[in-house]
């Protein structure tokens, strides 16, 4: 990539930018006439976003101090939008030990301000007694604040637009349920915030005077109890009305199941998320519009921040989802290149198929793959390993896809996660879903000559103690219902498709 370093443009620094919100703040400063550099631990997950060309991208990780360092060298602006909640129990520290360590490198290299989104915490209610979420994101953003580095802190409740995991998990349970036996918390008072305001505040805070080193409450223009925003999307939506009834006896544990089974965000992604709504969470205040006045029209209210979101989901105009991030407790180990696995065990199920039609038809079955289209085999046997991971916490099959069409790198896709493209040969799946081990699906178009083509496909499962052995052995029975229908399926599917198919 070529960037013009000579500019005397200021340069922000993003994290996160593989996240819903990072993914979607990169362009909105690069629209603003800002150079932009992502730090990543997974570069290639930013490859294929329309302005990957336009920013810089280096790998590093926000708890590794020398990374970080090398990422802030010339940075103005620096903008933390990472949490560790991803990683489990102990997420706390690690949010901890990350936040010094970029309020340290940012000071050392003279970075001029850091931007914040934190979460907006309630009024009066100790710190103890919040949801271990919030009490994270609170303290993350007081250590920025004693950073040394000017930072403005900004604090958003629920954030409304399309594929965000709070309208996705409202959305959902409006749809789905016309009667809803619903926790005591439907009835917390809640501030919501549109996304587009949001990413106003962000980018405009890059322009903050130097002496601004606080914490801004930002919302919306609306106060609404959550079963007051259900009523109103399924009036939006033109859904039928809702019978909404609230009992005490749903713990936040139960919540987030409970959630988990009706909507695409998980259980362990739930939790936060209802545990966070057990308190009153409202702005105390909207001084921010003393530095960024609120432009004619915002920020937008509930009902048009919804209709925004739903025009967007049914035009397939989805930039960014709450998936985009990794979900707690999905792996994350690249596929190794290493045959021998340095000696571990590696189980494989390898299919082909010779195709009556060119490669490029193949690929365009290969990339449609989940989703509306399924996975071309056994549909009953997909839908009943979805449900089971969707019992013990996983993400189960309803994360859908971003694009009906289009894959890139680092897009969710039911329970895989695309790691790798080579666009017109290769797609490589890493699973998402719970397992005793780490396993792979690829997909191979290749040229044969003749307008033929053939297609290649193989699972890999790298077993975890003997439990990921049992697991291969009792399941590899089905494998060729499972893996070899789906081979002569996705063949057929191209070759209906025949030579004349979209290029």
């Amino acid at each position: 990539m070529n960037h013009d370093d000579s500019t005397d443009r200021p340069r922000c620094l993003v994290t996160g930018a593989t996240g819903y919100i990072g993914g979607r703040l990169v362009p909105e400063l690069l629209a603003a006439g800002y150079r932009v550099r992502c730090l990543a631990r997974s570069p290639g997950k930013l490859r294929d976003h329309p302005w990957a060309g336009e920013a810089e991208v280096v790998r590093g990780d926000v708890t590794d101090a020398d990374s970080v360092a090398r990422a802030m060298r010339d940075v103005d602006v620096a903008y933390y939008l990472v949490h560790a909640l991803n990683s489990g129990e102990g997420f706390e520290d690690i949010d901890r030990r990350a936040a010094r360590v970029f309020g340290e490198r940012a000071q050392a290299a003279g970075v001029r301000r850091i931007v914040y989104l934190g979460g907006l915490t309630p009024s009066g209610v100790p710190a103890d007694r919040l949801s271990p979420h919030l009490r994270s994101r609170a303290e993350v953003g007081r250590i920025l604040l004693r950073s040394g580095v000017p930072t403005a802190v900004l604090r958003a409740a629920v954030i409304i637009g399309s594929g965000s995991a709070s309208f996705e998990m409202l959305r959902y349970l409006t749809e789905r349920l016309p009667v809803m036996v619903t926790p005591s918390w439907v009835r917390t008072r809640i501030q919501p915030i549109a996304v587009r305001d949001v990413l106003r505040l962000l980018v405009g805070s890059a322009g903050l005077p130097d002496d601004v080193n606080r914490a801004f409450d930002i919302g919306g223009p609306d106060i609404l109890t959550y079963r007051e925003m259900m009523v109103r999307y399924a009036r939006i939506a033109r859904l039928p009305r809702r019978l909404i009834v609230s009992v005490p006896v749903l713990t936040p544990g139960l919540s987030s199941h409970w959630v988990g089974l009706v909507t695409p965000v998980p259980a362990s992604l739930a939790r936060p998320l209802t545990e966070s709504l057990r308190h009153e969470v409202v702005c105390r205040e909207h001084d921010i519009t003393r530095y960024l006045p609120d432009p004619p029209g915002h920020p937008l209210g509930f009902d048009q921040a919804v209709r925004l979101a739903l025009r967007r989901v049914r035009e397939a105009r989805v930039t960014t989802r709450w998936s985009s991030a990794a979900v707690p407790g999905a792996p994350s180990d690249p596929l190794p290149t290493d045959p021998d696995w340095a000696g571990g065990s590696l189980y494989t199920d390898r299919r082909e198929a010779m195709v009556d039609a060119p490669a490029h038809a193949l690929w365009r079955v290969i990339e449609s793959v989940g989703g509306k289209h399924g996975w071309y085999s056994f549909p009953l046997a997909w839908r009943l390993r979805g449900w089971l991971d969707r019992l013990v916490g996983g993400v189960g099959l309803r994360r859908g896809r971003r694009d009906a069409e289009r894959l890139r790198t680092g897009d969710s896709l039911d329970f895989w996660r695309v790691e790798e493209i080579e666009r017109g040969r290769l797609l490589r799946l890493r699973a998402e879903m719970r397992l005793p081990g780490l396993a792979w699906l690829e997909m191979c178009a290749e040229p044969a000559g003749d307008g033929r083509s053939r297609y290649r496909q193989r699972a890999l499962f790298h077993p975890r103690g003997l439990l990921g052995h049992a697991y291969w052995w009792s399941v590899s029975p089905f494998h060729a219902v499972v893996f070899g229908g789906m081979a002569r399926n996705i063949a057929r599917a191209a070759a209906r498709q025949g030579p004349d198919a979209t290029r």
